[in-house]
């Protein structure tokens, strides 16, 4: 009898897992499970199709897939991960590359080192991070605009020899620095800015309303996942400018921009609007509407769907009724919410004592207006971290009750599930609970600044700095020239020191400080990371800078005692720098 001869063959095999999948489930399963599906359908697939990669097998959460050419496969796994990177979903990817001999079964499938090899290399990579052998960085260095890290020798579970083995660093995974001081690219799906709308009344009073009917489409518009919507705050600091349409589109990062007009008088308002083609500078959509002031929630509602329509006319009308906000019903407290809102971005004592203030009013008119109570949850809190609060405890319970109120009335809603999770981080410490609250906020709605900047300071405050960075990252991507940015580059300069890439912190605090020279936590940056890089007389500059600021300044108090286990690196820079404990 003639023995069967084994078939082998020379492959790059690519395999990919979700971080964390396990505990994502745990926490959100539905949530998590249709993410990934949508990303197979989406991205992935796409992307091995247009690579020509073959899918070996698929797990419940990652794959391996053969290339007939290890180029192919670093090209398509950066595609993957730079979509990841710059698309604002929640999953995060590891990837390892191996090029080596394999069995071809009679089933198709493979088999051997050259397999198990690529899935250790995944195993050890860094979340949205691309690992690959030695074998395949001598095929494609030098033949791809990537660069790459040498890791050394690996030494990987059940292979007997170690592996060497090359990080790659390629688009949304390249110098941190450099990614925050470029314009941003546009992203693969429709993004839009809505610029403030001009105040037609001739009444100064009437500022707050024109800029709330903006901040309402902004909202409404943030609930179709698939629309990149940028920020208020960003679209903010063009207020009272001459735009040049195509400038805005360059720093921003969008392809399409809307402004308009509002004129308030004898009870009606006028809005006019139009839809801008950022690139071209062509006239996409206009209109006009009025309506009587009681009835402008319908209005806002009108304009919304107007604009998303004229993006993608097949846009189903149940997918604008399931993104539709809820509204108070009583319009005297829908309008001290939005005189509340101008006030906190103040983020000054008298600001947030005002926002606070409205809030509360707000509440006393709609008992179940749940973004008041987010508010001022929120506003007593900041009181709290910043100094600004007379009785720090009373502070504290106004912030968890405030909190628990806005979940009871609707739980759903992400900012509000953001902002609870914040507030629980700083005050509570309940990490499984809060990480668990912010994960499905920006499932919920993947457009959310505050959704994925509170990402950031929750899993910052748990010990989990490299998703802290990420979050981050995310969170400025949706608004890119944010008057507040200097708060997330505090909250990541702290995850870059306790991930021990120092001079990157020294780039978080830096800008932070220019934005806001008076910044309390720029200076902890500073101090920290150049105390750990061995610039004492530099650590020792920015900690008397600090000390200036704030005379009373300690490291307990600066940091928490309850959170020094997780910002270890952190303090050790800061007690290096000469600070008291």
């Amino acid at each position: 009898m003639t023995e069967q001869r084994v078939q082998r063959r020379l492959a790059a095999i690519l395999a990919a897992d979700v971080v964390g999948y396990s505990a994502l489930m745990q926490r959100a399963e539905e949530a998590t499970y249709a993410e990934f599906e949508r990303l197979k359908r989406e991205l992935i697939e796409p992307s091995l199709s247009h690579h020509e990669g073959r899918l070996i097998k698929t797990t419940g959460d990652g794959a391996l897939v053969e290339f007939a050419s290890p180029v192919a496969a670093v090209r398509c796994a950066v595609e993957i991960q730079d979509h990841l990177a710059s698309g604002g979903s929640p999953l995060t990817l590891r990837v390892g590359l191996n090029l080596g001999d394999v069995i071809v079964g009679q089933d198709g499938e493979l088999y051997g080192d050259g397999i198990n090899i690529a899935v250790r290399l995944e195993g050890v990579a860094d979340p949205g991070g691309i690992l690959i052998s030695e074998k395949v960085y001598g095929e494609v260095e030098g033949k791809l605009g990537v660069g790459f890290e040498d890791r050394g020798e690996q030494h990987l579970k059940n292979i007997s020899k170690p592996v060497r083995a090359y990080a790659v660093r390629a688009g949304a995974s390249s110098a941190l620095t450099e990614r925050l001081s470029a314009a941003p690219l546009l992203p693969d799906k429709p993004s839009i800015a809505v610029l403030p709308f001009a105040n037609m009344s001739g009444d100064p009073e009437q500022e707050y309303f024109a800029d709330g009917v903006v901040e309402e489409i902004i909202t409404a518009l943030s609930r179709f996942k698939w629309l990149f919507v940028i920020a208020r705050n960003s679209s903010f600091t063009f207020k009272g400018k001459a735009a040049d349409i195509k400038e805005v589109g360059r720093r921003l990062g969008v392809r399409y921009v809307l402004e308009g007009a509002v004129r308030k008088a004898s009870g009606k308002v006028r809005i006019t609007g139009q839809l801008i083609d950022a690139v071209t500078g062509a006239h996409i959509w206009a209109d006009r509407f009025e309506r009587d002031l009681t009835d402008v929630f319908a209005l806002q509602d009108e304009v919304t769907v107007a604009v998303v329509s004229a993006i993608q006319p097949k846009l189903l009308q149940t997918e604008i009724a399931l993104a539709a906000q809820r509204r108070p019903e009583n319009l005297t407290a829908y309008d001290c919410y939005l005189r509340a809102m101008p006030q906190f971005y103040r983020s000054s004592r008298e600001g947030m004592a005002e926002a606070i203030r409205l809030a509360h009013r707000a509440l006393e008119l709609d008992p179940r207006f749940g973004s008041a109570a987010a508010l001022a949850g929120v506003g007593h809190m900041q009181n709290v971290i910043w100094g600004y609060a007379v009785d720090p405890q009373f502070e504290r319970k106004e912030a968890i009750r405030l909190s628990r109120l806005a979940l009871s009335i609707d739980d759903g809603d992400p900012d509000t599930l953001a902002w609870a999770a914040a507030i629980s981080a700083f005050i509570v410490g309940d990490s499984e609970r809060e990480i668990e609250m912010a994960d499905r906020a920006v499932a919920l709605n993947p457009n959310s600044y505050f959704a994925w900047s509170a990402r950031g300071q929750v899993y910052r405050i748990a010990g989990l700095p490299e998703e802290a960075v990420r979050s981050f990252e995310l969170a400025m991507r949706m608004s890119p020239v944010d008057p507040l940015l200097h708060r997330l580059f505090v909250g990541m300069g702290m995850a870059l020191i306790e991930l021990r890439r120092f001079d990157e912190a020294i780039a978080a605090g830096k800008k932070a400080l220019r934005q806001n020279p008076a910044l309390r936590g720029g200076y902890l940056c500073l101090a920290s990371a150049l105390a750990h890089l061995g610039r004492d007389a530099e650590a020792r500059e920015a900690a008397a800078r600090l000390l200036e600021l704030y005379p009373a300044f300690t490291i307990s108090m600066g940091i928490g005692r309850r959170r020094q286990s997780h910002v270890k690196l952190l303090g050790e820079g800061l007690r290096k720098a000469g600070l008291p404990n």
